[in-house]
């Protein structure tokens, strides 16, 4: 009898130490963050309306840079050793990390510290661009292509379980140790990644045997991607809705309102993962999806209604007659269920992907999706700020969930094939 597939995809040692460098790599990357944020909260929470700000502009620092190299990051890893790229960008970012592990150590005057922050957040995103198209592409290096699906499924659960262990580590480190401990427990994340890196044997090399100019080059994927209506669409419904309704940069002053402090905000940054490693889980081990297209819809809808809620736990606390504690538990359970229904389109999205895209251009196509995730995340991360700002920040996160449905709606009238999406990786009707 053979094996299921997605059983058979982890008996590749390569994909193994692939899987080990993305788990080492994302708690890195998740306990900086969360590192950084509660530093740039720490520094400017005197003033809450600019500490929304300041929390924003950490997305915008890292997006700029990311959006603007990622194309030529994809270019690149279409032409070049894939394996390279991923640990010269991983080499870059533990270079980074020692200078954010130097600078906690030090007395430095906070708007030093905030400029290093920023800084170094800036140059991540450019090395980030390159990391995050190169390892995405390796996969069909690594698997033969009928054991892809089932390697996006395990890569996608250990991914997430690694961004509910990042957090909550991050948030206990900062509550025990401080800022140093945490930096210093990202930067050997980071070395183990890059290490797990350097042992990879890829079976196959899928560049371009033929590399075109660069401008040539990104428009061959951006064509291919723009030809892929299901693909198109699927991304975009999750680029505004992630947009408009995220709510991870106001997290901080969310923890300071549930009056949890560190570990609190740890945990809360740890919830939506934590869903989503739940729902991966069950992926896995359930048979396919049927309908592939009222799933993605029912998983936007879930992901608004949730977000809705986490903005009004505290009113639902009081509504009720209870106190902060019962207000910290509905909002953790509210981002645990939108992380729970995120799981479900993202895995839809990247089987769409990884079955849809030829090998040899998965790091052009990669990175045109990369800018709608990037966009998305920390793109979102800015509006969010801005958006406290203006409209203070309880309504700005139950806003983000109704215009989750909004651009549902839209989505549905420009790109009705994605409501007709059966099984993954299929056309419309198959």
């Amino acid at each position: 009898m053979s094996s299921a597939p997605q059983a058979s995809a982890v008996q590749h040692g390569s994909f193994r130490l692939y899987l080990g460098a993305i788990v080492l790599g994302t708690l890195g990357i998740q306990i900086q963050g969360v590192a950084i944020a509660w530093q740039v909260f720490r520094l400017t929470r005197a003033d809450t309306e600019n500490a929304a700000l300041a929390l924003g502009a950490i997305g915008l620092a890292e997006v700029i840079p990311f959006v603007a190299a990622v194309l030529f990051a994809g270019h690149v890893a279409d032409t070049h050793d894939r394996r390279r790229i991923a640990r010269l960008a991983l080499l870059a970012m533990t270079l980074l990390g020692l200078i954010l592990f130097a600078q906690s150590l030090l007395r430095l005057e906070a708007w030093l510290q905030l400029t290093l922050l920023y800084a170094m957040v800036t140059l991540g995103g450019l090395a980030r661009s390159f990391l995050t198209t190169a390892r995405q592409a390796m996969i069909a290096e690594l698997l033969p292509r009928e054991l892809i699906a089932g390697g996006v499924r395990w890569r996608n659960t250990l991914f997430e379980l690694a961004c509910v262990l990042g957090p909550g580590i991050a948030g206990i480190l900062l509550w025990l140790g401080g800022e140093p401990v945490t930096y210093g427990c990202m930067l050997g994340c980071f070395v183990g990644s890059l290490v797990a890196t350097t042992l990879l044997r890829p079976g196959q090399k899928l560049q371009s045997r033929q590399p075109e100019p660069i401008f040539q080059s990104l428009a061959v994927g951006i064509r291919f991607m723009l030809s892929q209506r299901v693909m198109l669409g699927a991304f975009t419904m999750d680029l505004f809705a992630v947009l408009l309704g995220g709510a991870v940069a106001l997290l901080p002053i969310f923890a300071q309102m549930l009056g949890v402090g560190e570990f609190g905000f740890g945990l809360l940054r740890a919830a939506t993962s934590m869903g989503a490693v739940l729902m991966s889980i069950y992926l896995i081990v359930r048979p396919p999806l049927e309908r592939a297209g009222p799933a993605l819809y029912a998983s936007f809808a879930v992901f608004g209604l949730c977000i809705i809620g986490f903005g009004l736990s505290l009113h639902l606390a009081t509504l009720l007659g209870l106190g902060l504690q019962a207000a910290f538990v509905f909002s953790f359970l509210f981002l645990l269920i939108s992380g729970a229904a995120d799981a479900v389109n993202v895995i839809i999205r990247q089987t769409i992907l990884q079955t849809t895209v030829p090998p040899e251009m998965m790091g052009r196509v990669s990175a045109v999706t990369s800018v709608f995730v990037g966009c998305s995340n920390e793109l979102g991360m800015a509006e969010s700020g801005l958006a406290a700002r203006l409209l203070g920040t309880v309504n700005s996160v139950v806003f983000g969930g109704l215009a989750t449905f909004g651009v549902m709606g839209l989505t549905h009238w420009r790109f009705p094939e994605i409501w007709r999406l059966r099984k993954v990786g299929q056309e419309p009707g198959v």
